[in-house]
């Protein structure tokens, strides 16, 4: 195992010490960051989505700004804003918001209105944002990891699908298990019972880590009927009735292709956790859920029916073959 996957590996058990029953998660929220990608958590509240980014951040050497947004937030709120000051040589001077750190909590988006939610777009896509007709570059290691509430629909906006697009996953947290939410008792009352000591310093993980694995995953090859497989997977959700007259009635619009980019980022990332150098159509499979997911747009029929995008995906699995 190369010193790179060690320290990655270090880093995601750190993570789940503090946050038990959600390996998943953690596993996402790292493979994202490998991918240099954004991350929408959907879950309901209390299911540790907010810790997670925490650990994160508290384990690797980067910042952390949490932004929590409400109907009142305005753009500038997020991007900075130009501050006149009559003394000064210059009379604006530029003051970043909180959007300028390397991990950006963006805690239930979909409270703010689209004008808000799309100051968010151009940092997600370009790492950088433009204020009063200047431009000015994020740090070359940034994520923004936001969350919804599901069951939150007062007073939400959800999120067009142009951004929903931007994110590389969406992943659903679900509740833990019995005997994890035993474990998370017992963690809570160890940390209320613990006896007051000087903080000692957390020995983080440096970003340079982050920075030489992503070299290594861009040298995972990925072969010709790989890259066909993927493809054919995002095909498939545009033109359904190629498949299976199922399909045809469950989907109303497909993927774009930023979803073959992401099979193809993602599933070398999954093949370097898995310490190897090619690209299997497992690892393809492994991602696939998380990332169609927020591509894919139901039909009316499939949800009068009941028929979930995760079922619509299983069938796409199962009916798109390998080159």
């Amino acid at each position: 195992m190369n010193q790179n996957l060690k320290a990655i590996r270090e880093l995601s058990e750190r993570m789940n010490q503090s946050i038990l029953g959600q390996a998943d998660i953690v596993e996402r929220i790292i493979m994202v960051l490998l991918a240099d990608g954004n991350l929408l958590l959907e879950g309901l509240p209390g299911l540790a989505k907010t810790r997670a980014i925490s650990s994160l951040a508290k384990n690797l050497e980067a910042g952390l700004s949490r932004i929590q947004f409400t109907p009142d937030l305005l753009p500038s709120d997020i991007t900075g804003t130009e501050i006149y000051q009559p003394d000064a040589k210059e009379k604006f001077i530029f003051q970043p918001g909180p959007i300028f750190n390397n991990l950006i909590l963006a805690d239930e988006i979909n409270r703010a209105p689209a004008k808000v939610q799309s100051a968010l777009l151009e940092a997600m896509q370009e790492r950088q944002v433009t204020v009063a007709g200047s431009t000015h570059k994020l740090d070359p290691l940034f994520m923004v990891m936001a969350t919804q509430n599901p069951i939150e629909q007062e007073g939400t906006y959800p999120l067009p699908e142009a951004q929903m697009d931007r994110f590389l996953m969406h992943i659903i947290v679900d509740y833990p298990d019995r005997d994890s939410e035993i474990k998370v008792l017992d963690l809570v009352r160890n940390e209320e019972n613990a006896a007051p000591k000087k903080k000692e310093k957390t020995i983080t993980i440096p970003q340079e880590i982050i920075f030489e694995a992503r070299k290594e995953i861009h040298k995972i090859h990925v072969s010709t009927s790989i890259q066909n497989y993927i493809v054919d997977l995002v095909n498939a959700t545009r033109t359904p009735e190629k498949y299976s007259e199922e399909l045809d009635l469950w989907i109303d619009y497909g993927a774009s292709p930023r979803a073959s980019i992401a099979l193809d980022k993602c599933s070398r990332v999954n093949a370097w956790l898995n310490e190897r150098d090619f690209v299997s159509p497992d690892d393809v499979r492994a991602v696939a859920h998380d990332i169609l997911r927020h591509r894919i747009v139901q039909s009316y029929e499939a949800n009068a029916e009941g028929i979930t995008k995760a079922k619509i995906i299983d069938e796409l699995l199962k009916l798109v073959a390998v080159a």
